[in-house]
C-alpha cells in the first residue's frame, strides 16, 4: 500500500484522507491492513470510506462538529412569546422571566437576555450612572409617599397638561392623574384625590422643592415676621391630615428617585405609544387610567418579583 502512494505532503486534508482511501476503494488493499500504520481509529477510517462511496471527494471536506440542536435548547415557541412582549411592553430580561414564570414557563434571566441580544432588542448605549449611598431603611406600606409632577410630552388638542404621579415608597403603589395647570389648586386637589383613593393610610409625603409644594425658598424671605412665617396653603391641607411632609434637598432629584424612575417608566412605555395628533383629552385621561392599572400589576426588580398590588397584601 506505502509503495502506491505519493509521497509529497499533502495540501490540505481533504487530501490527506483522500490518500488513505484511495488504496481502499480501488482495492488495492484492506482496512485491516491500513489500521496497522493509521494513525487514528479504525472507525474513523471507515467512516472516510463510507462518505466517500456517498458523496465523493466532497465527503472527505472537514465537517463541524458542533451539534446542530441542543436537547435543552429553549423551543421557538416560548422564544418567540418572550421576543413579542418585550416589543410589546419594553420589559427588562428579569422582569420577562417572572411574567412568564406566572404562565407555567421556567426560563433564567440571563437565557432571556441572550435572546434579546441576539435581536437587537437591547438599550446600545447606558449613560453613566452616578452611584449615591443612601441608608436604605425597611418601610411599612404608606410610611411615605412621594409625589412629583411631570409635562405631558406634547400638546393634546393644541393645549400643554401635566401629569401629578404618587407612589408608595414600600409597595410601589402608584396614583396618577393629569391636569391642564401646575399651581397651588391642582397640587391640593391631587393631595385629596390620593387621601381618598390610596388604599392605606398615609402617614408622610415627599416633595421637591417646587412653589407648588412648599414656600421654605420663597415666601419666607419675603415674610414681614420671618420667625412666625405664612404657611404654604398645601402645607395646612396635609396638617389638617396629621401627615408629615418632607422636602428633598435643592438639586437633589435622586432624593426622590423611585418617582423619578416611575417617570422614565411612564416615557418609554405609555407615551412613546401615544398618538398625540389624534387623542383627545378624554382619551389620555382613560389611557393613562388604564396604563396606571397595569403598572400597579406589573412585576418590579426591587420588589424581587412581585406586583404593587401583591406588596400591599404583604406589607
Amino acid at each position: 500500500m506505502m509503495n502506491g502512494m505519493c509521497t509529497k505532503l499533502p495540501r490540505d486534508t481533504q487530501e490527506e484522507r483522500l490518500r488513505w482511501v484511495l488504496p481502499i476503494v480501488k482495492k488495492e488493499t484492506k482496512i485491516k491492513d491500513v489500521v496497522k500504520v493509521f494513525p487514528y481509529s479504525q472507525r474513523t477510517l471507515e467512516r472516510w470510506v463510507a462518505s466517500f462511496r456517498k458523496e465523493g471527494r466532497k465527503g472527505l471536506i472537514p465537517k463541524s462538529t458542533r451539534p446542530k440542536s441542543n436537547p435543552k435548547e429553549t423551543p421557538i415557541g416560548i422564544k418567540e412569546e418572550i421576543l413579542a412582549l418585550r416589543r410589546k411592553a419594553k420589559l427588562s430580561a428579569l422582569k420577562l422571566a417572572w411574567k412568564v414564570k406566572k404562565e407555567g414557563i421556567t426560563i433564567h434571566p440571563r437565557t432571556i437576555g441572550k435572546f434579546l441580544k441576539q435581536e437587537g432588542l437591547v438599550r446600545k448605549y447606558r449613560p453613566r450612572k452616578i452611584k449615591y449611598q443612601y441608608l436604605k431603611i425597611p418601610l411599612a406600606k404608606g410610611e411615605l409617599v412621594e409625589i412629583d409632577i411631570r409635562y405631558v410630552p406634547k400638546k393634546v388638542e393644541g393645549k400643554k397638561y401635566y401629569q401629578f404621579t404618587a407612589i408608595d415608597c414600600a409597595s410601589r403603589w402608584r396614583y396618577l392623574k393629569i391636569y391642564d395647570q401646575y399651581s397651588n389648586w391642582t397640587s391640593i386637589d391631587f393631595f385629596k384625590t390620593l387621601i381618598r383613593s390610596a388604599p392605606f393610610q398615609i402617614k408622610a409625603i415627599k416633595t421637591d422643592n417646587a412653589s407648588y409644594f412648599t414656600n421654605r425658598y420663597i415666601d419666607y424671605k419675603k415674610s414681614s415676621d420671618p420667625l412666625n412665617p405664612r404657611i404654604h396653603s398645601f402645607d395646612r391641607e396635609y396638617q389638617k391630615n396629621n401627615i408629615i411632609h418632607y422636602l428633598i434637598d435643592p438639586g437633589k432629584p435622586q432624593q426622590n428617585g423611585k418617582v423619578e424612575r416611575s417617570h422614565r417608566t411612564d416615557k418609554e412605555c405609555f407615551y412613546q405609544k401615544i398618538n398625540f395628533r389624534t387623542i383627545t383629552f378624554e382619551e389620555l385621561v382613560l389611557k393613562l387610567k388604564l396604563w396606571n392599572s397595569y403598572y400597579n400589576d406589573l412585576e418590579h426588580c426591587a420588589l424581587n418579583g412581585k406586583t404593587p398590588n401583591e406588596m400591599l397584601q404583604l406589607t
